[in-house]
């Protein structure tokens, strides 16, 4: 028990430092607000679940010392990057062809509709978790994680457990994120919008794409 209270320090600075990361804007917001809105909870719950496993990819190559490997080899870095770029900009593509949607008679608007489309939870979760997956700023965030606050001396184990943490805490905050956007009279006020929500969540998304292609080029200039 003692020795385990020796790594409660470092845990509770990744904790934070996790936080604030999952906490900022970024694809797994905008993938999550986007789905929520225009499929439901149920595939808004999915897709979060799907980025929280994509976490367990960004510990493992951290833990066996792949990360090291991505950093290290210029062209390795740069393919993630154009990998990222395509599917942020493929997704943001589809989002801002989003169309005005009414409702179904009888049925009302909001939740009843946003229900009503379906998107099968299998396509959902694997949504989230490329998402996650294909975010080079996550695999930068995980590298200076493993290599500079998490000290070398830390046994496997206990750096396997801030993964699950991580994974767990992630998966949370984006279900979290998923309920709360889709709460009946919330979502009925953004129905009539959901549209524009969908279209500015596309923008946010080709505007990331657009920054990882800007990263591959300045890459590409410094290898030149």
């Amino acid at each position: 028990m003692e020795n385990l209270s020796i790594y409660l320090g470092e845990f509770l600075t990744i904790a934070t430092l996790h936080f604030l990361a999952v906490a900022s804007p970024g694809p797994d917001f905008a993938v999550t607000t986007r789905y929520s809105i225009s499929y439901g909870r149920h595939a808004g719950r999915w897709v979060a679940l799907g980025i929280g496993t994509g976490i367990f990819l960004h510990v493992a190559y951290s833990v066996l010392g792949v990360a090291l490997v991505i950093h290290r080899y210029q062209w390795v870095y740069g393919s993630l990057l154009l990998l990222g770029a395509g599917y942020l900009g493929w997704l943001g593509w589809q989002a801002i062809q989003a169309q005005p949607s009414a409702a179904p008679a009888n049925q009302g608007v909001g939740i009843s509709q946003a229900e009503h489309l379906s998107l099968p939870a299998s396509k959902a979760f694997r949504i989230g978790f490329l998402t996650n997956g294909l975010n080079v700023k996550a695999t930068l965030f995980f590298l200076a994680l493993f290599s500079t606050v998490i000290a070398p001396s830390t046994p496997t184990l206990i750096k396997v457990g801030y993964g699950i943490y991580m994974a767990v805490a992630t998966a949370a905050w984006f279900l979290l994120l998923a309920t709360l956007i889709t709460w009946p009279p919330f979502l009925n006020r953004l129905w009539a919008i959901s549209h524009w929500i969908d279209r500015a969540m596309g923008i946010a998304l080709l505007g990331l794409a657009l920054k990882l292609i800007y990263d591959w080029l300045v890459l590409i200039k410094i290898i030149a």
